[in-house]
């Protein structure tokens, strides 16, 4: 059985055709922080018939069962990633929409002194810092 195959069993959720190709394909580095319709289109790519309605439901039950995590950056659509990695936070281009992860001991750190001194027991945060590209790799830079 994959990991994959196993991560549904253990959600709790049926090893389905559509769940499995979902899954599988966002195992892929370059597929993290997708939309819905990003993954439907790459599907399509793929051959697999799987509609639209189904790659939105299948993610909804991912989020639900703690396979992804679901993210609302400001281009007002959602996108999603495995939530099987360690603690991040992202950096987002509001050009391009370019989403880069990050981890920073300090920043934690900080956050968690300041909950305490405000006597807050932080059980889950995020942190989402927002600007433009500065280099040539922004399809949208206007340098």
């Amino acid at each position: 059985m994959t990991d994959g195959n196993q991560a549904l069993k253990k959600a709790g959720l049926k090893i389905t055709l559509p769940r499995v190709k979902i899954l599988e394909l966002m195992q892929g580095p370059e597929n993290q922080h997708i939309s819905a319709e990003d993954l439907y289109k790459k599907l399509l790519d793929l051959g697999e018939e799987i509609g639209l309605a189904t790659v939105y439901r299948v993610l909804n039950q991912f989020d639900d069962a703690g396979i992804v995590s679901r993210h609302h950056f400001e281009s007002g659509k959602a996108v999603f990633e495995l939530s099987t990695q360690h603690h991040h936070d992202h950096l987002v281009c509001l050009s391009c929409g370019k989403v880069i992860e990050f981890s920073d001991d300090m920043i934690e750190r900080r956050q968690d002194e300041i909950a305490m001194k405000h006597n807050i027991k932080l059980t889950n945060h995020s942190l989402y810092l927002y600007g433009t590209c500065t280099n040539d790799s922004c399809e949208h830079n206007d340098a």
